[in-house]
This record gives C-alpha cells, structure tokens and sequence, in this order.
C-alpha cells in the first residue's frame, strides 16, 4: 500500500533519499535565517526595553527610521556604493581571470597572488588601507607622492573620493577569489571551441567576446546577485575607515542599523530598518533576473 501510494503522488526513493540528505541543511537555514527574520519582523512591531518586548506599535518603528535625517543619505549611499562596485568591482575579476587563463607560464604563482590578499582578516585590511589613504602628512600614500614633489591630498575626507575609494578597498580583497571562480567557469568551456577559433585565425579578442563571456555569462549573473547582496550590507569598512564622514557621505544603510542597535540600544528601529532592508534586496533579485531570464533563455 505504501508502494502504491508513493508511486501515485509520483515519488521515488531517489525523491525521498534527496529530501533527506537536504533535510539538515534546511532545518539550519530554518533555525539561523527565517526564525531570526521572523524574530525581527515581530520586534520591529513593538517598543522595547534592551530586547524586552513592551507595547505594540504597529508601523510606527518603520515610520521612525523613514523619517530619520540620516536615512535618505544612507539609502542613496548605499546605492551609489553599489554603482561604484559595478564599475570598479564587477569588470575586475573577469579581467584577472582572462589574463591568467590566457597566460602561458606561471599560472600558478598568478592565482596564487591574486588570491593572497583574500586571507588577509577584513578588520585588519580595512585599517591598513585606512592609514594608506590617511589625510594629512602621515598618510602612507600622501607621504609616497611627497617624495615625487606632489602635495598631498584629502583622500578619505573628499566627499568625491570616499565611496571610490572604499570600493577599491573592498575590491583589492575580494577580486582574486572571485576571478578564480571565474577561471573555473572557463576552464569548463570546451577546448575545442578554441582550438577552431584559433584555427580560425581568432585573437584574443575574438576569443573572449564569442566564447568565453557567452560562456560564463549566467555565472556572472549569479555572482552579480551575490555581489549587490554583499554590497548592500556594507559596514566596517565606511564604519573604521570614515565613520560615516565626512557629512554623512559615506555612511550605509547596514551602519545606520549599526547605530540604532549599538549607539542608541533602539533594537525595534534597527529590526525595522533590517526588515526593509531585507524586502528591498528581494525585490532587487526578483527585478535582476526578470531582466536577465529573456536573454538567458
């Protein structure tokens, strides 16, 4: 009977022994994404006394935080951080990973190189960078181009230099291991397509346009979403290097949550700052891929 009945909803032991094997890891994803998300919509709803719900307030958290002075410069900061990561961030490792895979020698010293600056600990990268671009005459970069009879210069208090150069912070440590992902999508790619390219008499240019980007374009898809999402929570590193300065011109969203929470221990402002946070990047993804389905498919 039970045979039967599993055959009739149209389930196999391949389905069942699947669902098991899965079943760990969305019991985890369970426990520390949806139950905290839920947490958080739920606090987001009352005041509070440290985390001690007291009094249900409707949407007058959300109201809170729209209003807030520093929320439209941390929205539009946040979005200019990921313009920023588009151009500096995103081209980056696709190029790195074309050289180094149309590279003859050493390519294993390459790879290796590119990825070192990925083991470097985030706090500890973003302090060094934050005394490479120090303003001022003890700033090491400022101090370099003193010894090329150049005045030094704002970097990291120049309203127009600050999210460019934090980016560039962000991509120097995180391009390598992203190009070595892409090498991995394009030492997937049959040879063969570019031995008859090259038969073809195709340059590197012809290569790269007609078979490797084509190839590894929904990869970088993926890695765009992934990328957007990881930008748009961008913390430590306006919070160590600017503090959000100078004038709020660097200040993110997730630091503004920073604030409520551990500056102005208001926990339901900052539950209701991640719930908007959360729905906005769903919303970004759905719109992300509806674009992109058509010439996917």
């Amino acid at each position: 009977m039970k045979a039967v009945s599993n055959k009739k909803l149209g389930i196999s032991k391949k389905d069942i022994s699947g669902w098991l094997i899965m079943l760990p890891t969305i019991i985890l994803f369970a426990f520390f994404v949806w139950e905290p998300l839920g947490e958080s919509v739920r606090l987001s709803l009352y005041t509070a006394k440290g985390i001690r719900l007291q009094e249900f307030v409707g949407l007058d958290n959300y109201a809170l935080v729209l209003n807030h002075p520093d929320f439209l410069a941390a929205f539009k900061n946040t979005f200019t951080y990921i313009l920023w990561s588009l151009i500096i961030g995103f081209f980056t490792p696709i190029i790195m990973a074309v050289l180094i895979t149309e590279t003859v020698h050493f390519k294993g010293l390459f790879k290796i190189g590119v990825y070192f600056p990925n083991i470097m600990p985030g706090m500890a990268m973003v302090m060094m960078w934050g005394f490479f671009f120090r303003p001022g005459d003890t700033g090491v970069l400022n101090i370099l181009l003193s010894k090329l009879g150049i005045e030094s210069m704002e970097w990291l208090t120049n309203p127009k230099l600050t999210i460019p150069l934090i980016i560039a912070t962000m991509t120097w440590k995180g391009a390598g291991s992203t190009a070595l992902i892409y090498m991995a999508g394009i030492n997937g790619i049959n040879p063969e397509l570019y031995e008859a390219a090259t038969l073809d008499g195709a340059g590197i240019r012809q290569r790269v346009r007609f078979i490797t980007l084509p190839n590894i374009f929904s990869l970088g898809k993926t890695l765009l979403i992934l990328q957007v999402i990881t930008v748009f929570q961008i913390l430590y590193e306006p919070l160590v290097m600017t503090n959000g300065g100078p004038n709020n011109r660097s200040i993110s969203i997730m630091q503004l949550v920073f604030n409520y929470a551990f500056r102005d221990y208001n926990y339901p402002a900052a539950a209701a700052l991640s719930v908007m946070i959360c729905i906005v990047l769903v919303i970004l993804s759905a719109f992300y891929f509806k674009l992109t389905k058509s010439k996917e498919d």
